[in-house]
């Protein structure tokens, strides 16, 4: 289990493509996080076909891609099947042990938990998009309480 992501961009949440594109835009690396959640109400193939997509458009920007599959192992697992290689799922899950033996052999990993994201799909995300992206002073602290997750 990892005590932080092994990634060095900054998360950024995107709730379709056209965020993906805007977080692109900024022309600074990133990694796409999903909305909480997201694989059991948007889908695995969903979300690997908007990651896809995304680092096919803006080679050299998305640096990795994490799939949220909150409390639910099964959707870990399609997910996996799919070749999405980060997935968050809740620990508590009964099933967390085998789901992450079962991401280790594929080469894939499983966080306990999101990383701290810049959630596009709040009011004002993007006016904060490349600051957070820079990891400015005024944004690197996580503020929770602006559009954060």
């Amino acid at each position: 289990m990892f005590s932080h992501p092994p990634f060095t961009s900054p998360a950024v949440v995107v709730h379709g493509l056209d965020h993906a594109r805007r977080a692109a835009a900024a022309g600074l690396p990133f990694v796409l996080l999903s909305a909480p959640g997201a694989a059991g109400y948007a889908g695995c193939l969903w979300w690997r076909a908007l990651a896809d997509m995304a680092a096919a458009e803006a080679p050299g920007l998305v640096e990795a891609d994490i799939l949220d599959c909150g409390e639910a192992p099964g959707w870990a697992m399609a997910a996996l099947r799919v070749g999405c290689r980060a997935l968050v799922l809740a620990p508590a899950c009964p099933a967390w042990p085998r789901v992450v033996a079962a991401a280790a052999g594929l080469g894939a990993i499983v966080l306990p938990h999101p990383p701290a994201a810049l959630d596009l799909g709040r009011s004002g995300a993007e006016r904060s998009l490349r600051a957070w992206l820079r990891g400015d002073a005024a944004t690197s602290d996580r503020d929770r309480s602006g559009p954060f997750v």
